[in-house]
């Protein structure tokens, strides 16, 4: 029987072989980290939502905040394992009914994501999933928009890390967990 640690190695070869890297897409220069393969691949989709929940599963998480669009792929089914409720971060003008936003800063200008009023309490513990972290941009505002709020942001989770843009330190102190370091 293999330990556990060669079981999630073995997983976690099996994401990273499933992620399909486009080349110049959508510009030259961009290696382009495709997750659509992944999810064409039962076994490592599976693999993949089973090592976040295996991570999370004592830590009393309450809320999976996904970011849009493909945390709210990866999202769903973490809260679902874990009891929580997922609560979807949403680019501007997308969520019907009162919301609360954070803009944060592009390459090239800003953009905003935003959260419905009362989606989250004070006091409840969550994780923010996202597909990929690069700038780092995206999660430092979901973070800010959640500890506005009062929530405790105990870790952001990604699929894939893109280290030569070094969001991990755009995001300070947070904690960051990844799956697969794309080079």
């Amino acid at each position: 029987m293999a330990s556990q640690a060669q079981a999630e190695d073995s997983r976690l070869e099996r994401i990273a072989k499933a992620i399909r890297v486009i080349p110049n897409f959508p510009k030259p220069g961009i290696m382009f980290q495709d997750i659509t393969t992944l999810l064409l691949d039962p076994k490592a989709f599976r693999d993949t939502v089973d090592l976040f929940v295996e991570r999370y599963k004592d830590m009393n998480i309450s809320v999976v905040a996904g970011v849009e669009a493909r945390g709210f792929i990866f999202g769903p089914p973490i809260a679902l394992a874990l009891g929580a409720k997922f609560v979807p971060l949403r680019k501007p003008k997308k969520l019907p009914g009162e919301v609360i936003s954070e803009e944060y800063t592009l390459e090239y200008g800003t953009d905003r994501i935003e959260m419905h009023v009362g989606a989250v309490q004070t006091g409840e513990r969550a994780i923010i999933v996202d597909d990929l972290v690069a700038t780092g941009g995206t999660l430092s505002a979901a973070i800010k928009l959640l500890e506005r709020v009062g929530v405790d942001v105990v870790e952001c989770a990604c699929v894939i890390e893109l280290p030569e843009l070094k969001g991990r330190e755009r995001l300070g102190e947070r904690s960051l967990f990844i799956l697969v370091k794309a080079f």
